[in-house]
Formats: C-alpha cells, sequence, structure tokens
C-alpha cells in the first residue's frame, strides 16, 4: 500500500474513523461497495471521548469537528465528505495503515 502524506491531525482522525467503523452503533456498510459509511460522531464528556472500547483525549479528536480535515482525506481518496452529517470511509481509507493500530487506551467506564 501506498503511504500518503497525512498530518499528524489527518492521519490520527483517520484511525478514529477507521475504529468508528467497526461498529454497527456509529457506522453501517453501504451496499455495492466496500465503502463504510459514518453516521454517528461520538461527542466529547469532560477532556474525553469514547471511541468503541477506546478512550482518547477530546483534543485527539479534533479533527471529528474540523472540516479541512475531511476535505484533505477526501482529495486523497480515504474518504468522501458529507461535512458535518457523515463521512463515508472508502476501501482504501479502512485499509490505510495510520501507525494507531494498538495506540489508543482501552476505556476504564
Amino acid at each position: 500500500m501506498i503511504k500518503m502524506k497525512l498530518n499528524r491531525l489527518q492521519n490520527r482522525t483517520l484511525a478514529l474513523f477507521q475504529e468508528l467503523s467497526k461498529s454497527s452503533e456509529t457506522s453501517a456498510a453501504i451496499e455495492g461497495s466496500d465503502d463504510v459509511s459514518i453516521m454517528f460522531l461520538p461527542k466529547a464528556h469532560g477532556n474525553h471521548v469514547h471511541i468503541g472500547n477506546f478512550v482518547v483525549s477530546a483534543k485527539e479528536a479534533s479533527g471529528f469537528t474540523n472540516e479541512k480535515v475531511w476535505q484533505a482525506l477526501e482529495r486523497k481518496g480515504l474518504a468522501k465528505s458529507e461535512y458535518p452529517f457523515r463521512l463515508i470511509l472508502t476501501k482504501e481509507g479502512l485499509d490505510y495503515d495510520t501507525g494507531f493500530k494498538d495506540q489508543f487506551e482501552m476505556s476504564d467506564h
């Protein structure tokens, strides 16, 4: 797989979208394609956000509310932006190695 130039915020946001794509509570497969629609973005409470079984700081999840990040992922073919309503991860976006696979902290609540 070709490594693209993503800045830190874009890369981290993509990794979080990938986690959201794994749950039927936050995403749905798009019929007839390998793409996945992310339809629910968790909101921060306090200084953190729950993403599946993980907890990340609200600052680390700031790309969820940054239209420029969504646009950058779309330009690179990793997603299709319908900001702020939903983001569709393409097969390339789902398969992209962000390097964050084992970096997230498990939630204790």
